[in-house]
């Protein structure tokens, strides 16, 4: 074979391998991160557009739980006057739910072509834990958009600043409605994130357990649903309380307790984490001994630039070093992909198999 052919052969056989690999899609370990716990929208159901989002999230973020919020924030009149309030706590007028989030997630997610959609997760929100109702809601959400949820939440039980402001009956975790939703959940395969205070505001040492224990009682009683507990229960003055990572390892360490998750999501957690050597110390020590438990979220709201949106991860940078590189991507990615994919398997048969 003439040499000049020889080399036009293998010039063209490299371009042909140039091609496939431009062409092939990107592996999701090829990101630093997923999201577990992201708004698109905020308390006035205003937010990004999704393709915007999509630039944001650029080549680190590789999938996202997406989510709107199920709260709607009033603009009383006689309360606030013309300074329309955008965010809860600029008003003392009440939060409502807000249903109509879940088809604007639904619809922006459908904008989207097949191979961008695969980024994304989907989750169920406008519904009100307190209704017995809510698991219909959540059932008729599938009905009108198969093909495109994968969970429900974040919704909220008790939080503070929040629960006190939501018209109508509070949440609670003993309610019947909490169960027939989660229930729900559990057979139609969905992950259900849940936000709900570890504690009391400001509470004494006896009074520590109340959230908790009630809590564990949720869990417990529904062991066949995938349940993301948000923030490990933290938030502004729920601040780390003596022995809190000692908590949770009680339901990590609890086998009858293997379908419970813990996201640590949120800035403030980030602070708490980071906050010295030794909330570092006993953070690390936790994840190494559960890495299948943990997921990163970064519970940005409807971020605006790129500069602004990985900012938690970022913070979270100590922790990333300090964790064995197993560990470290368990939690980044692996834990996500494995929850998630699940989830798109369940819901997927669940919808071929009662939607006609």
């Amino acid at each position: 074979m003439p040499i000049r052919l020889r080399h036009r052969m293998r010039l063209c056989a490299s371009l042909f391998a140039l091609t496939l690999l431009v062409a092939a899609p990107r592996s999701a370990s090829a990101y630093e991160v997923n999201d577990s716990h992201f708004h698109l929208t905020n308390y006035i159901q205003e937010g990004t557009d999704i393709r915007d989002f999509l630039k944001i999230m650029g080549s680190r973020v590789g999938r996202v739980a997406l989510f709107g919020i199920p709260l709607q924030q009033e603009w009383s009149y006689r309360v606030s006057g013309d300074a329309a309030p955008q965010y809860y706590l600029d008003s003392d007028a009440d939060l409502y739910y807000y249903s109509f989030t879940d088809a604007h997630i639904a619809m922006a997610y459908k904008s989207l072509p097949k191979k961008q959609q695969a980024r994304f997760d989907p989750m169920i929100t406008g519904f009100n834990p307190a209704d017995m109702y809510a698991a219909d809601h959540i059932r008729r959400v599938l009905q009108t958009f198969p093909g495109v949820f994968n969970g429900i939440g974040e919704f909220t039980i008790h939080k503070e600043f929040v629960s006190s402001k939501i018209a109508g009956d509070v949440a609670s975790l003993s309610d019947p409605a909490l169960d027939r939703l989660l229930d729900f959940a559990g057979e139609a395969g969905l992950v259900a994130i849940i936000h709900n205070d570890m504690h009391m505001p400001f509470a004494k040492p006896d009074k520590a357990r109340v959230y908790f224990d009630q809590m564990k009682g949720v869990l417990a009683r529904h062991p066949a649903t995938t349940i993301i507990w948000a923030h490990t229960g933290l938030g502004r003055i729920i601040q780390p309380i003596e022995g809190h990572v000692a908590l949770l390892e009680e339901i990590l360490r609890d086998p009858a307790l293997r379908n419970v998750y813990f996201d640590i999501s949120w800035s403030e957690v980030a602070k708490y984490v980071v906050a010295s050597p030794e909330s570092l110390r006993i953070v690390v020590g936790m994840i190494e001994r559960y890495p299948d438990r943990v997921l990163f979220g970064t519970d940005e709201v409807a971020p605006n630039d790129q500069a602004s949106y990985p900012k938690v991860y970022d913070t979270y940078g100590p922790l990333w070093n300090a964790l064995t590189p197993k560990a470290s991507a368990a939690v980044r990615l692996g834990n996500y992909e494995r929850l998630f994919d699940q989830a798109r398997k369940k819901v997927r048969a669940w919808e071929a198999a009662n939607i006609h």
